[in-house]
């Protein structure tokens, strides 16, 4: 990038992943869409979603909460039947 600081001099961004969430990222924050398109947002914070389920891509709009999670442990023998 032409006028960019040296990557040393550059303020770093913190970024962690939800497990089973977004990745969360300290803003502002550009994302550069498949297309090529560039999207920025100027909050403190920013959800990139990671499953895919959003409506509001790139950003996260806590979709994946709706989907079921794993199945419970059957917990042992089943009862036989009487």
């Amino acid at each position: 990038m032409a006028g960019a600081p040296p990557p040393d001099e550059r303020p770093a961004r913190r970024v962690w992943h939800d497990p089973g969430g977004p990745v969360v990222i300290e803003g502002p924050v550009e994302v550069v869409m498949d297309d090529g398109s560039v999207v920025r947002s100027d909050r403190p914070v920013v959800a990139v979603c990671t499953c895919r389920r959003s409506r509001i891509l790139p950003w996260c709009d806590t979709s994946h909460r709706e989907r079921p999670g794993p199945a419970p442990p059957s917990g042992g023998r089943e009862r036989d039947a009487q």
